[in-house]
């Protein structure tokens, strides 16, 4: 990327002035100049991040304040920083791609979760669960690998992950997936139930990861609803005492 190429170019630069222009060694011109690359990249690539950070606030705020749509646009007029740094581009893929499977926009999410960074674990949980809706079971342990990897010591993408083995018929495989996750240091209460849960033959309930859970779409939506009814209605019941 062109931070990279910056910084090769001081190093060259660098090494010619200090070794034949100086007369230093060409080993202590090396190590000289080394560290005159280490510091130009480390600076080009802070100037980036911070360009990119600045962005995804102004992303933040649009999607607070429900626009999605600008949100996106913000987005994508940042795929030109994906020129100077590595993994920027795919960031920005992983953004919108989640802002995208949040709005139910199914299709268009799936070719930027494709092109996501690893990293993200919940943009590859996003782009595992469209690989299970299109009958794809072995993509789809393949992106949950990615998305375990990234975060093995949080409970949600491990029981996120075993819930849709279990939907494709793999319950074997997603108690081996919980148990797993727990040896990882992923195991909280939730995690225990649903293992219990599917030890004994019976289905993992995932309620009790709140909106993190409903993000994924996988609860319909009449069940969402009367979730939400009821602790709005709880709410007041607290209120008027």
């Amino acid at each position: 990327m062109i931070n990279l190429g910056i910084s090769l170019l001081v190093y060259a630069l660098l090494f010619l002035a200090l070794n034949f222009g100086a007369g230093l060694s060409p080993l202590y011109a090396a190590l000289l100049a080394l560290l005159g690359f280490a510091g130009s990249f480390f600076l080009l690539s802070r100037r980036t991040s911070k360009a990119l950070t600045a962005l995804m606030e102004g992303v933040q705020r649009d999607m607070q304040a429900g626009r999605t749509e600008k949100a996106v646009k913000t987005l994508q007029s940042a795929y030109p920083l994906g020129k100077w740094q590595f993994f920027v581009t795919s960031q920005i893929e992983a953004q919108i791609g989640s802002i995208l499977y949040l709005k139910r926009d199914f299709a268009q999410a799936f070719d930027h979760l494709q092109k996501a960074f690893s990293r993200h674990w919940v943009a590859m949980a996003m782009l595992a669960i469209c690989y299970m809706k299109r009958n794809k079971p072995e993509q789809m342990k393949a992106a949950f690998e990615k998305a375990v990897a990234a975060t093995k010591n949080e409970s949600m993408p491990w029981a996120l992950y075993a819930y849709c083995l279990e939907k494709v018929g793999e319950r074997s495989k997603a108690i081996e997936v919980l148990e797993k996750g727990i040896k990882k240091g992923a195991a909280d209460d939730t995690l225990l139930a649903n293992l219990g849960a599917l030890q004994e033959g019976k289905k993992m309930k995932m309620k009790g990861y709140g909106d993190l859970w409903y993000q994924f779409h996988l609860e319909k939506q009449g069940v969402v609803m009367k979730q939400q009814t009821r602790a709005v209605q709880g709410r007041r019941k607290i209120v008027r005492r």
